[in-house]
This record gives structure tokens, C-alpha cells and sequence, in this order.
């Protein structure tokens, strides 16, 4: 058989989402109604009504090609966030953004720095650029900012920093940030990847935006898809100077964010009330899930984001097999041994509810 394309890319396990409650459905034989899917970090709450109407709206106009500039878009971020608009690169998601950065900065054989522990994305897109991955090891679950400094190479041009962290959900605090970012070289370019940022408590929130005013090299990626609860229309958005968003819109598809998408995010991006809502939802899910665990006796990284990680048993196949139980009881959550923690499953945090059904079968498969 003829091999096609480089080996880098051929070598590329493609990322798998969270199973979708269908076919959890028709593999287990459950009424979908009676399915609960807490595996992917989306907003229980849905799609907010501020979004529902400004898709209505923009309904008549889905026979013509989207803004590929994202004026509208663009200019409530800008307002926002009080950053200039050529400031600003829109994204099919967040993870568009990343994906940007790798192809804009990256060639084959340089390197690329992350933390073990974090995003699957950031391994994805440094091998779809034929890079070399530097994967430095984690702290605690979490990034070791010192150790990834240090690992920074000659060769070194971009560097991902997930803050809340994704899976384990731990969090680097914005001093230790700040100090980061002064022992980086200006040639690497530095992702921060605030994806779950919206869900932080005030005491723990810190001016990302500001850095982004201070150092070139740096781009601050943020995404609709968790608290503003749009995770089906694929919006996001990175923030960095225009050295750096010149050189990402150039090789953007022109029309990477629909139309319904933009005027979603535009309507949703000042709905406060839903914001709230969400965050409050989620202090509160979260304090349901780890009351259970600690009632339980179940090992759980402490989280910042929209979910939790915890341990579902000692020996290897531990995250599988609880999570076919699960599965079997119609509770979705995400195994995570793809990023080397097979005894681990992270459950996000839905409705009480959702919530509840998941602590019931968990009590029930763990005795």
C-alpha cells in the first residue's frame, strides 16, 4: 500500500472527543432521555437566550459567506477587554488558535515545550507540524513554570501554558506567571491557554491582558465553548500584539468562525446574568461531586476549571473498567490513560441532577 504524506503525520492517534450520548445509546441499549454526559467540560446550563435571539436574527443571512474579518466580533472583545481590534485573532474554537500558532511558528524539527498533564491538543499540533515535543513533567498535576523555562531549547519557538490546567484542573497563580514570562526568551512565543479562566474566584484572577500589552511574544488564547456555553458553534479567540495576529490570520481560513457563531458570542459576551449563573453553578456542582468523594474516600485533584479529576482505583485498569460501569448505567465521563493516567477518570460538572446520578452510580459500581 502506497503511504502518503510525512511519517509525523501518519504517526498522529486522532483526538477523540467525549463519547456522544447516541451512541452510548445504542451500544449499551438506554433510552437516550435517561443519559447523563458529564465527559466534555460543556455548560449545563445550554445555549443562553441572549445567544438563541441573535441567531434568530441572523438566520435570514445564512445563504451569504460570514464577515471573514469578524467586525462585530471583534469590536465587542475589543470593548471588552479594552484591546485594539488588529489585536485579536478569532478561531474555530480555541483550539483553532493553538493549532494557528503551531503551523505560523513552528517547522518540522524544532521544538515545541507543554507540561505533561495538560491539553491533548498541544502534542497534536506539535506533531502536525513535524516538531519535536519537549514534554516537561508535571508538579503536583500541574505545570512546573522553572522546569519549563529550563527546558526551553535553541530551537525552541513555542511554548503552551494551560491555566486552569486541563485534565487535572490545577492553577499557577499569577505572580508565578509573571515571573515565567520574564525568564522566557523573547524568540519563543508563549500560549496561554485560559480556556476555563471565566470559572476562577476573583482572588485568584489576574490581568493576563496586561502581560499581553508588555511582552510581543505572547498570545493569551480564550474560548465560548465552556461558560458562555456555545461548545457546538466552535468560537474562540487569541489575543496577542499584531506582530504576532498578522502572522496567525495569514494562514486563518478566511471564514473560520459562522455567522451564527459570531453573533452567538457577540450576545452572549456581555450577558453577565448568564455568566454568573454558570460560575455559580459550578461552585456549587463542584462542591456536590468532591463532598461525595471525600464522603467515599476517592482521591481527587483539586480543580479550578469545570470538572474534576479523581482516582478510580489502584491498579492499571482501573479508569477503564469504572468507566464501562459507568457507561453501562448511562453516566458519561472522560477516561483519561491517553495522557498516562489509566487509574484516573475526570467527570465534568453538570446540573444537580446530572450530578447526583453520577455520585449514585459511582456508590453503586464502588460499593
Amino acid at each position: 500500500m502506497m503511504n502518503f504524506g510525512p511519517d509525523y503525520v501518519r504517526a498522529i492517534a486522532p483526538y477523540q472527543g467525549g463519547k456522544p450520548i447516541a451512541e452510548v445509546a445504542r451500544e449499551f441499549g438506554l433510552d437516550e432521555a435517561n443519559i447523563v454526559k458529564l465527559a466534555s467540560n460543556e455548560n449545563p446550563l445550554g445555549i443562553p437566550e441572549s445567544s438563541q435571539r441573535a441567531m434568530q436574527q441572523a438566520f435570514a443571512e445564512l445563504a451569504r459567506y460570514p464577515d471573514s474579518n469578524g467586525f462585530d466580533l471583534k469590536g465587542a472583545i475589543s470593548k471588552k477587554f479594552d484591546v485594539p481590534t488588529d489585536w485579536i485573532t478569532l478561531g474555530n474554537g480555541s483550539n483553532d488558535i493553538l493549532e494557528l500558532a503551531a503551523r505560523a511558528l513552528v517547522q518540522p524539527g524544532q521544538s515545541v515545550v507543554y507540561s505533561q498533564y495538560s491539553f491533548a491538543v498541544y502534542p497534536l499540533a506539535t506533531q502536525a507540524v513535524g516538531a519535536r515535543a519537549i514534554v516537561v513533567p508535571a508538579k503536583n498535576f500541574g505545570h512546573d513554570l522553572d522546569a519549563m523555562a529550563a527546558a526551553i531549547t535553541p530551537d525552541t519557538k513555542l511554548l503552551f501554558v494551560a491555566n486552569p490546567n486541563n485534565p487535572p484542573g490545577t492553577i499557577v497563580g499569577g505572580e508565578q506567571i509573571a515571573a515565567f514570562l520574564k525568564q522566557v526568551p523573547s524568540s519563543v512565543v508563549v500560549v496561554l491557554d485560559e480556556a476555563y479562566t471565566e470559572y476562577l474566584p476573583p482572588e485568584l484572577r489576574y490581568d493576563a491582558l496586561a502581560w499581553v500589552r508588555q511582552y510581543p511574544n505572547l498570545i493569551v488564547s480564550r474560548t465560548f465553548s465552556k461558560a458562555y456555553g456555545l461548545a457546538g458553534l466552535r468560537v474562540g479567540f487569541g489575543i496577542a500584539q499584531p506582530g504576532l495576529t498578522d502572522l496567525l490570520n495569514r494562514i486563518r481560513q478566511p471564514f473560520n468562525v459562522n455567522s451564527l457563531a459570531q453573533a452567538a458570542a457577540v450576545a452572549v459576551l456581555n450577558d453577565d446574568a448568564y455568566l454568573q449563573k454558570s460560575a455559580q453553578l459550578n461552585a456549587d456542582g463542584y462542591r456536590q461531586i468532591t463532598g461525595a468523594f471525600t464522603q467515599m474516600g476517592i482521591e481527587f485533584v483539586p480543580s479550578y476549571g469545570n470538572f474534576v479529576l479523581f482516582r478510580a482505583g489502584d491498579d492499571e485498569g482501573a479508569g477503564a473498567r469504572v468507566n464501562l460501569e459507568l457507561l453501562k448505567k448511562g453516566v458519561i465521563v472522560r477516561p483519561v490513560g491517553n495522557y498516562g493516567l489509566p487509574q484516573w477518570l475526570r467527570v465534568s460538572i453538570g446540573l444537580p441532577n446530572e450530578n447526583a446520578a453520577f455520585i449514585d452510580a459511582l456508590k453503586a459500581i464502588l460499593g
